[in-house]
């Protein structure tokens, strides 16, 4: 049988079980159900884990954050989210304004363009993914001219072609 996994008192059984009841969000519950129990009824973090249902590392996690951390870990803590983001969302609104008044005038604007405004503000090099990804996220979408008119008739440009004079 492994170590017995404890929590430290940080907040008393009745606030624990408070929490439980008003937190939202099935992953917190878990994580505050994972306290309650190496709380009132230390035992091995893969008891805990067949118990609550979760994996034996994310008792580990659990405890060790709530331990180090208090109650505000597990509070914060979140999925998903921009973690490795260059800017923040408004600061890239901020940095798109002068391409959106380019193209509000009918000048075009280029992905090279704006990857090289964002290198020399970022002061690294991006992959140009990044810039389709971040036109994305702003509601841009890839507008081009089309390739021929959707009304053409191609057989009446056929013989245009054969039956006018060339000069």
């Amino acid at each position: 049988m492994g170590q017995v996994s404890r929590a430290q008192n940080h907040l008393r059984f009745d606030q624990i079980k408070g929490k439980i009841k008003e937190t939202k969000g099935f992953w917190k519950v878990q994580k505050w159900l994972i306290i309650q129990n190496a709380l009132v009824d230390p035992r091995s973090a893969a008891s805990i884990a067949t118990h609550v249902g979760v994996s034996v590392s994310t008792v580990h996690k659990t405890i060790s954050n709530y331990n180090r951390f208090g109650p505000d870990s597990i509070e914060k803590q979140t999925k998903g989210g921009r973690r490795r983001s260059y800017m923040s969302l408004q600061e890239e609104e901020k940095f798109l304004e002068p391409f959106i008044e380019q193209a509000s005038k009918g000048e075009i604007t280029t992905i090279a363009e704006i990857k090289k405004a964002l290198c020399e503000k970022i002061e690294k090099p991006v992959h140009k993914t990044t810039i389709y990804r971040l036109l994305k996220r702003h509601g841009w979408k890839k507008l081009m001219p089309r390739p021929r008119h959707e009304k053409a008739q191609q057989e009446q440009q056929e013989t245009f072609k054969k039956t006018s004079r060339r000069i």
